[in-house]
C-alpha cells in the first residue's frame, strides 16, 4: 500500500466545481400510477426553499410553512432529462395530490436534499405547525 493509497485525494477547485453530486433515486408512488425520480437540491436550490417559506409582515420575517411538503417535491421531481417537472406555481395544485404520495416523495426529497428531521421540526416550532400539516413521523 503507498501513502496515496491511505490518504484521499485533495480535491481542488475545477474538481469541486465539475462534480456530478446531486443524487437522485426512482421511488414507486402507486397513488400516481408509476414511478418517480427525486434529485436531490443543490446548496442554492435548498437556499431558494427555505427562503420560500419566509414571508415579511411588518417589520418581521416569519416562517410560513403552508404547503412546504408540495413546495419541495415540487423542486425535487425531474423527468429522464434531468429538468424539473413542476414550477413554483403547481404548488397549489400539486398540494391537492394524495398526501401519503406527497409525503413519501417529501421525505426521499429531504434525505437526498440533506434536510433533516430536525430541520424540519425547528421550521415547525417556528411557525407552530409542522411543515405537511401534521405529525412528522411515520
Amino acid at each position: 500500500m503507498t501513502a496515496k493509497d491511505t490518504h484521499p485525494v485533495l480535491l481542488g477547485r475545477d474538481a469541486i466545481l465539475k462534480a456530478d453530486d446531486l443524487p437522485s433515486e426512482d421511488i414507486l408512488v402507486p397513488e400516481w400510477g408509476g414511478v418517480v425520480r427525486v434529485r436531490g437540491l443543490s446548496g442554492k436550490g435548498r437556499d431558494e426553499y427555505w427562503a420560500s417559506m419566509t414571508v415579511q409582515r411588518g417589520k418581521t420575517q416569519t416562517l410560513d410553512v403552508a404547503n412546504a411538503t408540495a413546495k419541495l417535491v415540487a423542486r425535487c421531481v425531474v423527468g429522464e432529462d434531468g429538468e424539473p417537472l413542476f414550477t413554483q406555481n403547481d404548488v397549489h395544485e400539486l398540494g391537492e395530490r394524495s398526501g401519503a404520495a406527497l409525503n413519501r416523495v417529501f421525505e426521499v426529497a429531504s434525505r437526498l436534499s440533506g434536510i433533516s428531521d430536525d430541520d424540519m421540526d425547528e421550521a415547525g416550532k417556528a411557525s407552530g405547525s409542522t411543515p405537511n400539516g401534521g405529525s412528522t413521523s411515520t
